[in-house]
């Protein structure tokens, strides 16, 4: 495999001097940048053989390297041996950021090459400021991987599907009337939906193109008369079609959208900051384009009520789940057969047996022990751990499921658990119910509560690395904003009808890690002289292991509120179970 990089690496090399190129960009995207990519664009994945699913690699005649994050560098090391790439370790002091490198590597009128289509304008902005000092040039060619990939997967050609508004609980026609307004209201004359998520919701349509999340490769150019989706029409039926007809909505097809927004003229175009370049050096030739937060993101945070029961109701089917594959996992545990592998196995089958179940909603998590303590690991059969009677597995999986989505995460002592391990567990589940506790006035924002989640632990000097919440699309993406909870400034304030998830943790290298999580809607809590307040409830149903609480360091307020929760959890799975599940949830809802 190392022999077949150096031969695709110099293809791309022989290409880029026929264009008079000295360098090549190649980023983990696609043209719309969600979390996943399809295969046909997985082209760094495929010119440098490194499989992580973040990286980008640039090439040069003579050099080349692979600049990725912290949570790839050992397996980034293992993939680059004998490719002739460099490893570029982002956020480390000694590793130049991919301008500073190109800066020392090229000369004064030497041309960056990149792909319009797989590269924001932001980064294509950001790009040019820098290199231009030095008298570097960034150019968008034409996809090199379309020549010098022989047997490059096609673009994605599943069928999309019409999700009935007894599950949207809003038509696409009235939708688009909503943007409609917002395009008069700011002046502008037309807006282009690029996000994939953003055109599903709009047209209240799912597909099947992207890993975990129900969507369709598309655009939506939206006018204050028209509505165009382009999208390759092979992929349209006659359904589909006349359904789109029917909410206002005309078709071209996907490759139409550079052409159609060149040959507009004089007018003014809205686009996110997230747009590709190659869609804004189109729009922008002949008319003004306005880089703007998409309004549809807004709008698709704020759950109508449809929406709302649709979450409730997946939640309780998904807590179904839940239990009946906890009860599983503690009679088999001790059979020494079990491994990462065969319980996210065990937890599919689970899931897929609800009804309007549609897969999950992203790649599972299950850690044992020290994989628990890697954020985002992921099993394979090369790494899978085989569970033991003891320690700590860390499980954080999702659905999606016709009337919503779901995203929790618990940690289960399979056995014997350490002091240091249950004084962990009992401060990430005391930062856990403080935020769930919140009420807080209108206008705050996620920053402002992810203090919350942190407190306890900060008082012992631990943290933790990644956000403390997200929003969740409904039968959508599971990451959702554009409001967070977490330590850096995220501005959008939480409002009645927003999803947001709630997950502290603790992560000791090589040892273990810790989290819980719930799904959180955002709810009015109450009205007084102050102002109005919200609160959150709890979506998820499932029971929070008990056994691993060092109960002393739960204060009575924290104690009440998991009792609390805990008979939440009975009295709504219950009726749901057989006479024994019903028993076992019972057990595991008591405090111990």
């Amino acid at each position: 495999m190392k022999t077949e990089i150096r031969k695709r690496i110099s293809a791309l090399r022989s290409l880029m001097q026929s264009k008079s190129i000295s360098a090549y960009i190649t980023y983990s995207t696609d043209p719309h940048f969600g979390e996943y990519v399809p295969a046909h664009w997985e082209s760094r994945k495929w010119i440098t053989g490194f499989t992580g699913s973040a990286g980008t690699a640039v090439i040069t005649p003579d050099d080349g390297g692979l600049w990725i994050d912290s949570r790839y560098f050992i397996q980034a090391e293992e993939q680059l041996t004998d490719t002739g790439l460099k490893l570029f370790k982002e956020r480390i002091p000694e590793t130049p950021s991919i301008p500073q490198w190109l800066c020392s590597v090229l000369k004064k009128g030497e041309r960056v090459g990149i792909d319009g289509y797989t590269t924001p304008l932001q980064t294509v902005n950001e790009l040019r400021n820098e290199l231009s000092a030095y008298g570097i040039e960034v150019v968008m060619i034409e996809d090199p991987y379309k020549t010098i990939w022989n047997d490059r997967p096609g673009l994605p050609s599943n069928k999309p599907f019409i999700l009935e508004e007894k599950y949207s609980g809003e038509s696409a026609s009235s939708k688009i009337s909503t943007i409609r307004n917002h395009i008069s209201n700011t002046g502008t004359d037309y807006i282009l939906i690029s996000a994939l998520d953003e055109i599903a919701w709009t047209l209240n349509m799912r597909g099947t193109d992207i890993e975990c999340n129900p969507l369709f490769v598309s655009y939506l150019l939206i006018s204050e008369k028209e509505a165009t989706l382009y999208i390759n029409k092979n992929k349209l039926t006659e359904t589909t079609i006349d359904y789109l007809q029917s909410q206002g909505v005309g078709h071209r097809n996907y490759e139409d959208i550079e052409s159609d927004l060149t040959a507009i003229s004089g007018r003014k175009i809205t686009m996110s900051p997230s747009i590709n370049f190659a869609m804004y050096n189109a729009a922008s030739e002949h008319n003004t384009v306005f880089i703007q937060a998409s309004p549809v993101s807004k709008y698709k945070a704020v759950k109508n009520q449809t929406e709302i029961n649709g979450f409730r109701n997946a939640m309780l089917r998904d807590g179904v789940a839940m239990v009946r594959f906890l009860i599983w996992l503690q009679k088999n545990i001790g059979n020494g057969n079990l491994t990462e592998l065969s319980i996210d196995e065990q937890l599919y089958k689970e899931r897929s047996a609800m009804e309007n179940f549609r897969g999950i909603s992203f790649a599972t998590i299950a850690g044992y022990q020290e994989h628990g303590a890697i954020v985002h690991y992921e099993a394979d059969e090369h790494s899978a751990s085989t569970l033991k009677p003891e320690g700590l597995l860390l499980i954080d999986s999702g659905a999606q499921y016709l009337d919503g989505t779901t995203d929790i995460t618990r940690t289960i002592p399979l056995g014997p658990t350490t002091e240091e391990q249950k004084k962990d567990y009992t401060l990430v589940l005391k930062g856990f119910i403080q935020l769930a506790m919140a009420e807080f006035p209108q206008g705050t924002c996620g920053t402002q509560l992810d203090v919350l989640a942190r407190l306890a632990m900060w008082k012992e000097g631990i943290n933790y690395g990644h956000g403390t919440g997200h929003g969740v699309g409904h039968f959508l993406n599971v990451h959702e904003g554009p409001h967070q909870i977490r330590m850096n400034n995220v501005p959008t304030p939480l409002q009645p009808g927003m999803t947001v998830t709630n997950e502290p943790g603790i992560y000791r290298a090589g040892k273990y890690g810790i989290r819980t999580e719930n799904t959180m809607l955002t709810v009015p809590s109450r009205k007084t002289d102050f102002g109005e307040f919200y609160k959150f409830e709890q979506l998820t149903l499932c029971p929070i292991n008990t056994e691993t609480i060092l109960w002393d360091m739960l204060s009575p307020e924290e104690t009440n509120w998991l009792k609390e929760y805990h008979e939440t959890v009975y009295s709504k799975l219950s009726p749901l179970l057989t006479d024994e599940e019903k028993q076992w949830l019972r057990n595991a809802t008591n405090p111990q």
